[in-house]
């Protein structure tokens, strides 16, 4: 079996020393913020509390997703190493990463015709996507070759549960997800969005429901409906959150309780500034494997 790295980008929204840990390389997002420009680099340069204070306090940050030089620049790089590439990517349904990276490798293979490289649309988001990734991880430590380790991201992706919700919904009006009106009404009634990632990786708002509180519970209760084996539910749970820690950790408590084996317990991770732009501060998503996404 070949050597062969498994790569991803910023928008997994797992810990850097986790990835650096694991060998598994990642090719940034960008954002500008106040004027400057940063690289996404899993809050090294410009911690995530800092962020979303700055958000607090009133910037507006924009991304940009990965370019096709930049992809093309990361790959190279390991190509000229000898190694061969699985990458998953950010879901198509909410950028257009994926059609970058995956022109990148094209366009590389015809310069590197003994080395492999295999792009894989997560249709994932967050820590979603970064528990799909940890799935691939572990295959891949048990021996898994690249061929195998790609079938079965295929096979799995779609059984990648999301679950989210917010107590501000001015970023999700300001990204189109809803009216200004319906964010008005939502904001003044303490409204919160349950919503979910579908079929084909785009982010759908189901209902709402009235304070946080009752929204964990709801995200709870969709954890028991659509994961597997129910309350013997065994496998990982990861939750991220947008500056909301103790939002998140309330319904981690839930979680642990109702599911008593989750492995390794529920793990708790941030939002990244790529997702955070987006989110703003108050965001909990909840991600397990379960049932198989549908529209």
């Amino acid at each position: 079996m070949g050597k062969y790295l498994l790569t991803c980008d910023t928008a997994v929204d797992l810990n850097r020393e986790y990835l650096k840990e694991k060998n598994v390389p990642f090719v940034s997002f960008h954002y500008n913020l106040d004027g400057t420009d940063y690289k996404d680099d899993l809050g090294e340069t410009l911690s995530y509390e800092d962020f979303y204070k700055k958000i607090d306090g009133g910037s507006m940050p924009v991304t940009s997703q990965v370019n096709i030089a930049d992809a093309l620049e990361f790959f190279e790089s390991f190509l000229k190493e000898g190694y061969d590439i699985l990458h998953l990517a950010f879901s198509s349904g909410l950028s257009g990463t994926y059609n970058s990276v995956h022109t990148a490798a094209e366009e590389l293979k015809s310069e590197y015709p003994d080395r492999k490289i295999i792009v894989i649309d997560s249709l994932a988001a967050s820590s979603g996507y970064g528990l799909l990734l940890d799935a691939m991880i572990e295959r891949k430590e048990d021996g898994a070759s690249l061929e195998e380790l790609a079938a079965f991201a295929e096979a799995e992706k779609l059984n990648v549960q999301h679950w989210f919700y917010t107590t501000d919904l001015t970023h999700f009006k300001r990204g189109g997800r809803i009216s200004a009106t319906a964010c008005a009404i939502g904001n003044f009634l303490n409204l919160c969005p349950i919503m979910n990632v579908d079929a084909e990786g785009k982010l759908a708002v189901q209902y709402k429901v009235k304070g946080k509180k009752k929204a964990a519970k709801e995200a709870a209760e969709k954890m028991l409906e659509n994961c597997e084996f129910g309350k013997e539910y065994s496998k990982r749970c990861f939750i991220s959150n947008s500056g909301c820690r103790e939002d998140a950790e309330y319904l981690a408590e839930i979680l642990n309780e109702m599911f008593p084996n989750i492995k390794d317990g529920v793990q708790i991770f941030d939002i990244g500034t790529i997702i955070g732009t987006h989110t703003g501060r108050g965001t909990v998503a909840l991600f397990f494997f379960g049932n198989k996404r549908e529209n």
